[in-house]
Order: structure tokens, then C-alpha cells, then sequence
């Protein structure tokens, strides 16, 4: 355990972001808060700290039960935060996936000109 983590390798830790340099950019671009604060990669994270990201349209809430600095296994994460995030915002995200693609079965080829204008006039209803 360690006494003080960058907020970027923090994020990168908890496989949050793939590599560090995205969790980085990140902190650079403005989308990770700690409270209502932006934050810079360099920024310490604390036990008990409330952490915001805002990643491929879905605004996570985070807090941090314990620090790391080593990279762990996806099935660890959960002992060293607790995620904050309401139920309704990922309701939100799987809504927008399930308007943004459409399912066809499998063998029933390509669309025809007429399921095409279909599916164009559903997307443009929603």
C-alpha cells in the first residue's frame, strides 16, 4: 500500500483507461473532477476521495477505498473503489446503444432498399 498515487496512474491502476497516457489526456482534456474540481494527471488521489470521469458519454462517480499503484486484475477492482454511479446513467447509455444499432437475425443477409428506409425513419423518430 502506498501513501500518495497520481490521479492518472490511480485511473490507469483500475483499468479505467487501457494506458496511462489515455488516462492522462484525460486528466488534461478536463474530464476527470475530484469534487467539483478538474483535475491534472500530477493531482494526488486520498482515501475516501469522490472522483468523476466522464468517458464515452457516461459520467462515472468513483470512491477511492484504497490506493494502488501497480496495475490489477480486473476482478480486484472492486476492492479498492466503490462505484457511485446511478443506475439511471447507465440505463441511459445501454438506451443509447440500443437505438444507435439495429438487429437483424443471423443468415437474413443484407437489407433491402425498403428495411433501409425503415430503419432510417426509426433512427430519425428517436
Amino acid at each position: 500500500m502506498t501513501d500518495k498515487v497520481r490521479i492518472d496512474k490511480f485511473l490507469w491502476a483500475i483499468r479505467l483507461y487501457k494506458t496511462r497516457s489515455l488516462a492522462t489526456d484525460a486528466c488534461n482534456a478536463g474530464k476527470v473532477h475530484i469534487g467539483e474540481i478538474t483535475v491534472k494527471p500530477s493531482r494526488d488521489v486520498a482515501m475516501g476521495n469522490i472522483i468523476e470521469i466522464h468517458k464515452d458519454g457516461l459520467c462515472k462517480t468513483i470512491r477511492v477505498k484504497e490506493l494502488l499503484s501497480n496495475r490489477v486484475g480486473a476482478a480486484l477492482v472492486q476492492n479498492y473503489i466503490e462505484d457511485l454511479t446511478p443506475p439511471e446513467e447507465y440505463a441511459r447509455i445501454e438506451m443509447l446503444h440500443k437505438v444507435n444499432s439495429e438487429y437483424r437475425e443471423h443468415g437474413s443477409g443484407r437489407p433491402t432498399k425498403k428495411d433501409r428506409r425503415e430503419i432510417e425513419r426509426l433512427k430519425d423518430i428517436y
